[in-house]
């Protein structure tokens, strides 16, 4: 009897303890405590890391993934020319906004880091972070709209179905980009 209530204890006290460690365990080692490896690259390579689903998911395709759909969609020689354009230029713009937003995060970090943060600093940091996070996405936004313009009516709701978007589609594993 002894060696269950032994048992029932030690089982107690190990549930007890992963209850009480944070989902942030381990974070404390990244080299930018808001931004995991994932985005950092994201950011740096101008992915969009869901930035866009207000328009993806309403009816407004991104290039990126129009792009990985060309054959299927069949995309005329001309669409296909024009948003891959867009798409490069969504890359050359996006790029540097996140290159900023990864060097205003890492500020912040090491404000904190270092124990110097103040409440006018942390004002004027996160004013700055918000309107670079508006600036980026309004970047990974508008090049929805153009494709729109670009992408007959049965391209669009074709895109929408192999996108796993209707309501008889079968859903689809969507890796944000």
């Amino acid at each position: 009897m002894r060696a269950v209530a032994t048992t029932i204890t030690i089982l107690i006290l190990a549930s007890t303890a992963s209850l009480a460690q944070s989902p942030y365990a381990g974070m404390q080692t990244r080299s930018i405590k808001a931004l995991s490896t994932q985005q950092i690259d994201d950011l740096r390579t101008g992915r969009g890391m869901g930035l866009a689903l207000a328009a993806e998911l309403n009816g407004y395709p991104g290039p990126a993934h129009v792009l990985e759909l060309s054959e299927k969609l069949a995309l005329s020689p001309e669409q296909k020319e024009r948003i891959q354009k867009l798409f490069e230029s969504m890359k050359a713009e996006s790029t540097p906004i996140g290159a900023r937003l990864i060097e205003q995060e890492s500020a912040l970090d090491q404000q904190f880091a270092s124990r110097s943060i103040t409440p006018d600093a942390l004002k004027k940091a996160t004013t700055q972070i918000g309107a670079t996070q508006a600036e980026l996405r309004n970047a990974h936004l508008k090049y929805h709209l153009e494709m729109a313009l670009i992408l007959s009516p049965d391209q669009m709701k074709q895109y929408a179905e192999l996108r796993g978007y209707t309501s008889d589609a079968p859903a689809a594993h969507h890796r944000m980009h």
